[in-house]
């Protein structure tokens, strides 16, 4: 029960790095295991209200990474303004920004994406592990870079910010 929650509950950080965690399968060498990947909660904004929808998060499924789970607890409540999936990302690659879906056969629009639990990120250009001031590919170029490539659109408010957002403008409603 404790890995299960260990495991779900990632992405884990020491000192603001990611912690990669692998579960070893029966026979796996643990020295072998690449620890590449990364499980982060993605929010998917822009998306229509009648497209709030699993198959719409399947059909962007390997673009972001690899598809672990649909979390559709709010949809219906009127409280939901984005999809909500859990990916398993490749840390190596940079993070997807945003994405063009077909809505239906004749339309297709961008939708965004945001990062629950973001942690040490470049924004020169878009992986995880260190930040623009220690980029290395940065330093190489020996100037300063006036535009990042990325920006802290990428994070996503705390599901617990955003609760608390809702209540008090429900209690100011009210009051």
């Amino acid at each position: 029960m404790d890995l299960e929650r260990v495991l779900k509950g990632s992405p884990w950080t020491f000192n603001n790095h990611v912690l990669m965690l692998h579960w070893p399968e029966k026979k796996e060498d643990p020295l072998k295991v690449p620890l590449i990947f990364a499980c982060f909660w993605v929010q998917i904004h822009e998306v229509p209200p009648s497209f709030y929808i699993e198959t719409l998060a399947h059909q962007i499924e390997g673009f972001l990474g690899n598809f672990l789970e649909f979390d559709g607890t709010n949809l219906g409540k009127g409280l939901c303004t984005y999809l909500h999936v859990r990916e398993q990302l490749d840390v190596r690659r940079p993070l997807k920004m945003k994405n063009k879906v077909m809505f239906s056969v004749v339309a297709c629009s961008y939708v965004s994406f945001k990062y629950e639990r973001l942690t040490l990120f470049c924004f020169f250009y878009g992986r995880l592990g260190h930040s623009d001031s220690f980029c290395q590919a940065k330093m190489a170029l020996g100037f300063d870079v006036a535009e990042m490539g990325w920006d802290l659109s990428l994070r996503a408010q705390s599901r617990r910010a955003l609760a608390l957002a809702v209540y008090g403008y429900e209690k100011i409603g009210k009051g």
